[in-house]
């Protein structure tokens, strides 16, 4: 066997048939558009998924994925497509508007109905580390008050991979490193291995779930005070973005708020949403 034969067999190429079959799928199923440019894209990550389940053709993984019922193969794909590059105080200014501006109102609104309860979904989480930074900052601004409130945080994403981590909560140190000091030493154990990881107290305050943007329904019972989803939308194209921002509005609370990412912009013509400043927006 020559270099060439065994260099075929580590690398399969994709066909036009299986990379628009992938490539609906995905869109279908979890929003993300891939035109053509972004066909090496798919030919290279999921090559160490074909060698892990010993296919030799996208059209056999492609059937892999549309016959599994656990969601699984989906969710593996998702986060083999998607770039889940984060950190602590990605895009520092929203948590400063947060307690700024977004806390201080909710606490108003409250001490009026007497309703402590405040609901926060980080949708499309990632690794955690939005969602714990939320909790922080709530507990920073409410310090001893902040047991009396109904609060935490919902934390979703398709990827189940991403989600186990972010439910350990230990973290390399330069993900860690744009917290202040005193963040580190009050809601984070440093471990002997130089990672760092969040404490019992502050996981509790994040719950979980694996949840697709795409579904059809949302399951949810009640509103949102602040819905942060943030470098999520810029995988979708304009009608997939539209959809999931018209379900948003329609679970944000009256005078809620929706975060999304810098490098992101809502159809000011088409959204319900009243734009507030970059990437900030509300329910009014």
């Amino acid at each position: 066997m020559d270099i060439k034969e065994i260099r075929s067999l580590e690398f399969v190429e994709v066909t036009d048939e299986e990379f628009i079959l992938i490539r609906d799928l995905i869109y279908k199923n979890i929003g993300i558009n891939l035109t053509e440019e972004k066909r090496s894209l798919v030919n290279g990550r999921l090559q160490k998924i074909l060698r892990k389940l010993n296919f030799k053709t996208f059209k056999e993984y492609y059937q892999f994925l549309i016959n599994d019922k656990s969601g699984e193969a989906l969710s593996e794909l998702a986060n083999v497509i998607s770039t889940n590059h984060t950190f602590f105080g990605r895009e520092i200014d929203h948590f400063e508007y947060f307690v700024d501006i977004v806390l201080p109102e909710i606490e108003a609104r409250a001490k009026k109905t007497n309703n402590f309860d405040i609901r926060v979904w980080s949708a499309g989480c990632s690794s955690g580390e939005e969602p714990y930074t939320l909790v922080m900052l709530m507990m920073e601004y409410f310090g001893k008050e902040y047991n009396k409130w109904k609060a935490g945080v919902l934390a979703t994403d398709i990827s189940l991979t991403v989600l186990e981590r972010a439910k350990k909560g230990i973290y390399p140190d330069e993900k860690v490193q744009p917290l202040p000091d005193i963040f580190k030493e009050k809601y984070f154990k440093h471990l002997p291995t130089g990672e760092w990881e969040v404490i019992d107290a502050l996981k509790r305050e994040v719950t979980f779930r694996r949840f697709n943007l795409m579904n059809e329904k949302f399951p949810f019972k009640s509103p949102f005070d602040v819905i942060f989803c943030r470098n999520v939308m810029i995988y979708f194209d304009e009608p997939t973005r539209d959809r999931l921002v018209d379900k948003f509005y329609q679970f944000t609370a009256p005078n809620g708020y929706l975060f999304i990412g810098h490098s992101e912009t809502l159809n000011r013509t088409k959204t319900k949403y009243v734009y507030l400043k970059p990437a900030v927006y509300k329910k009014a």
